[in-house]
Formats: C-alpha cells, sequence, structure tokens
C-alpha cells in the first residue's frame, strides 16, 4: 500500500503516526463545513448531546459554544480520536461539562432515550449498516429529538467517489440513501439541505 493510500486510509479509523497526523488536520479542515451545519440548528436547545465519531473533538466544542448550557458526550472508536478530542476539550471536560468516550456507533454503550441532539460529522461513511446504527443513535435519543448528519460529499461528488474507491470500507451516500435509511430506523420530520456551490449537505430527523 503506497504511503498516500496509508495516509487516506486513517480517515476510517486513526491509529498511530499517521493516524495522529489525520486526526490534527481534521479539527482545522472540516471547520467550514461544520459550522455549515450547526448554522442549521436554529429552533432547539438541547441540554444533552452526544457527538458521535467526534474525531479531533473541534465539533463538540463547538456544539457547548452555541449551547452554553449543555453537556456532551464525544464518541469515537479510534483510540488516537479520543486522546485528541479529549485535550481538545480538556477545560469543558474538567468543568463538567464533556466526556470523551471509546465506542461503537452500531453498539453504543449508552442509555436509552437520554440525549436531546444527537451529531454526526463526516463520520457515517465508515458506519458499518445505516439503518443498525441509525437505530442506535434513535435508541438513546429521547422522544422529540433531533438526529443531524452533515457529509462533505453528496454521494455523487466525483471526488469523494475516488475516495470510496481507495479507503476500504468507505460508502459516500446520497441525501436519498440517507433519508431511506432514516425512515426505516424510526425517525419522522427529515429535512435536508445541499450547499449552493459545494457537494456538502445536511440531513436533519426527528425522532
Amino acid at each position: 500500500m503506497g504511503l498516500f493510500k496509508k495516509f487516506v486510509s486513517q480517515t476510517r479509523k486513526p491509529e498511530g503516526f499517521l493516524g495522529k497526523m489525520m486526526v490534527n488536520g481534521m479539527n482545522g479542515g472540516h471547520a467550514r463545513m461544520a459550522d455549515w451545519g450547526l448554522s442549521h440548528l436554529s429552533t432547539i436547545v438541547p441540554e444533552e448531546i452526544v457527538e458521535l465519531g467526534c474525531g479531533g473533538g473541534r465539533n463538540a466544542g463547538e456544539l457547548m459554544r452555541k449551547y452554553p448550557c449543555s453537556k456532551v458526550t464525544a464518541i469515537d472508536y479510534s483510540e488516537v480520536s479520543v486522546g485528541k478530542a479529549w485535550d481538545y476539550n480538556r477545560e469543558m471536560i474538567d468543568a463538567g461539562r464533556c466526556i470523551v468516550r471509546q465506542g461503537d456507533v452500531s453498539k453504543l454503550d449508552l442509555p436509552d432515550e437520554t440525549y436531546d441532539l444527537a451529531t454526526a460529522f463526516e463520520t457515517i461513511y465508515f458506519w458499518p449498516g445505516l439503518e443498525k446504527c441509525f437505530a442506535q443513535v434513535a435508541r438513546v435519543l429521547k422522544p422529540g429529538g433531533t438526529f443531524m448528519i452533515v457529509n462533505e460529499s453528496d454521494g455523487k461528488d466525483e471526488a469523494s467517489l475516488k475516495f470510496e474507491e481507495i479507503i476500504e470500507g468507505m460508502k459516500c451516500h446520497t441525501i436519498e440513501e440517507i433519508e431511506s435509511a432514516l425512515r426505516s430506523a424510526g425517525f419522522s420530520k427529515i429535512s435536508s439541505d445541499h450547499h449552493r456551490s459545494k457537494p456538502w449537505i445536511v440531513v436533519i430527523a426527528k425522532k
């Protein structure tokens, strides 16, 4: 495997030295897209939030900034990502507003009906079965809770589809595929938006 393929494959589960390099670039590299996604959350005031696939932890921090009375549980299945997210949000962890944990979204070790908001930025490409994982998200959300997905790829853009061929286990989903899986997992009131000039998408669903 060439060095480039080894490096970009770290987007799936960052490990080792290359994984640390990848995670170090995630927070800044995805910031504009993440903020665009967050701008769609304008009608809720969540108290308990779970950030799934938290990467370097930047978005967990932005959620706490946007909702200053909230508490955030940040989950990632990469030990490297968990370490970076912990360092990034150390102040909020010490203040009791943030928990960073290693975990698998396909079998979330979280209590039922606990969270008002679940977020997933640039991560569902690697989830092992959307319906199965979305059902886990639905389980931990309170009735009426919100689930927001933000992706850099709309499942049709050429650049992301090329990476799909390079990175094992990566699948770029269209809005239609995401919405269908959400409905099958028990979500309703689904809305979506596509950036006017980029392949960025956001999908928001209610439990």
